[in-house]
């Protein structure tokens, strides 16, 4: 007999998703992870308009990766025009997208993933007992909304960073307070990593495909190319290895390489990149009792929590880099018909970026792979892969389990949700 169960609402995601599950014996039958959201046609809502305001509409995809969006947009645009945006241009953004980072992730690793270790409803129920790590994920999530708001002049969609350059330059002022903020955050970095250090995580390993982007001397963010256990490619010929297609029970579409899942987002920049963080980061996993490449992917919370130390360290060093001096927008010229393609490292994996245009500067096609989306059929694998090693546990607890494998990917389906209900079905 196949037991279907049927968790109608996953709690603790960024966005609206439910999953069914058909269990013959000790056998996963059925996995479906359906992404529930309603269609946005944020590509159809592009054709027609100007090239130059891709970046402005599309950062609207996701408030918590606006800046993702927005720098992967303007990339693609840049390189279909043949503009070299300058290095201090290159620095600003990097601060913009390392400041998501840090707010997605302390968002992510206290207020969702936590009260499931530490056996809470959610980050409300166990503010009492834990105050301090409350108050330190609170900290660390606004210096990411200060950064992002010093440099991209507002803390959701952003309106200083623009096709060639910055409509507007920070000041030294503002800047030299984004260092001793970030400098005052680092015992707070350092907690969290020490704090999930020392969670217990499911004794459970179903090894993946890693995908990220990869640079020869630094922890790629907007450039590089595409790496992973058994392939490597420029970003320009990501059709060629990341294929897209949809299933009738999900809105979102699912991506495969070679018809196989594969893996974005922390987990995979950690296994990939590792000897690429910064010292303070791996001097501290070293110190663990833990060692990358992991293929657990309840790891993905630890590498978050390593990316943390990683992304203040980053950010000081990018901030000592930065002599800024005001500088002219580069202009577009169209003349031809263009073509551009972007992949950007967001706090949940690779962002891709496509665009074309005509000779008047009106999208004439665009194309965007959100991380979530390539995640869902690799979740799927490891859903099946887990509910078999844990199917003897209450129907309660398996459910519970389900949902702390699910969070541990970060998918973002657009909003979050609060309640779960679950169904079963014989």
């Amino acid at each position: 007999m196949t037991n279907t169960i049927k968790l109608n609402h996953i709690c603790k995601i960024e966005g609206h998703a439910s999953l069914t599950l058909g269990i013959e014996g000790k056998k996963v039958t059925t996995c479906q992870l359906h992404a529930i959201e309603g269609s946005r046609y944020f590509e159809g809502l592009l054709l027609g308009r100007q090239f130059v305001e891709a970046h402005e509409i599309s950062s609207r995809i996701c408030g918590i990766c606006s800046c993702g969006h927005n720098i992967a947009a303007i990339q693609a645009q840049e390189r279909a025009l043949g503009i070299q945006p300058t290095e201090q241009t290159k620095l600003l953004r990097e601060i913009l997208t390392l400041g998501e980072r840090i707010r997605s992730h302390a968002t992510h690793l206290y207020f969702l993933a936590l009260p499931d270790y530490l056996g809470y409803e959610s980050a409300i129920a166990m503010t009492a007992k834990f105050k301090n790590e409350v108050a330190a994920a609170l900290k660390l999530v606004k210096l990411g909304n200060d950064m992002v708001r010093i440099v991209g002049g507002r803390v959701m969609h952003q309106i200083s960073c623009t096709v060639g350059g910055m409509l507007k330059i920070p000041s030294k002022a503002d800047m030299l307070e984004l260092r001793k903020q970030t400098m005052d955050c680092f015992p707070d970095a350092e907690a969290t990593l020490k704090l999930f250090f020392g969670l217990q995580y499911p004794d459970f390993k179903n090894e993946s495909e890693y995908f990220c982007l990869q640079e020869d001397n630094n922890y790629a963010m907007h450039s590089g190319r595409i790496v992973s256990k058994s392939h490597t490619f420029e970003q320009e010929k990501y059709h060629d290895f990341i294929k897209e297609y949809q299933e009738d029970y999900a809105t979102s579409n699912f991506a495969v390489k070679a018809d196989k899942p594969y893996m974005v987002g922390s987990l995979a920049r950690v296994n990939n990149n590792f000897n690429l963080l910064t010292e303070r980061a791996k001097k501290m996993v070293a110190d663990s009792p833990y060692t990358f490449p992991s293929f657990n992917p309840f790891h993905n919370n630890l590498a978050q929590a390593i990316e943390l130390v990683d992304a203040l360290d980053r950010t000081i060093n990018v901030i000592k880099k930065l002599d800024l001096k005001e500088e002219k927008v580069i202009q577009p010229d169209f003349k031809q018909e263009m073509h551009g393609i972007s992949a950007v490292e967001v706090p949940r994996g690779t962002l891709w970026h496509e665009y074309k245009c005509n000779e008047k500067g009106e999208i004439t096609f665009a194309n965007i792979v959100t991380p979530t989306c390539q995640n869902l059929r690799n979740m799927e694998k490891d859903i099946r892969a887990y509910v078999e090693q844990v199917v003897d546990l209450p129907r309660e607890k398996l459910v519970l389990e389900v949902e702390k494998l699910i969070r541990a990917y970060d998918p973002c389906f657009s909003c979050s949700t609060h309640f779960l209900k679950v169904k079963w079905v014989k």
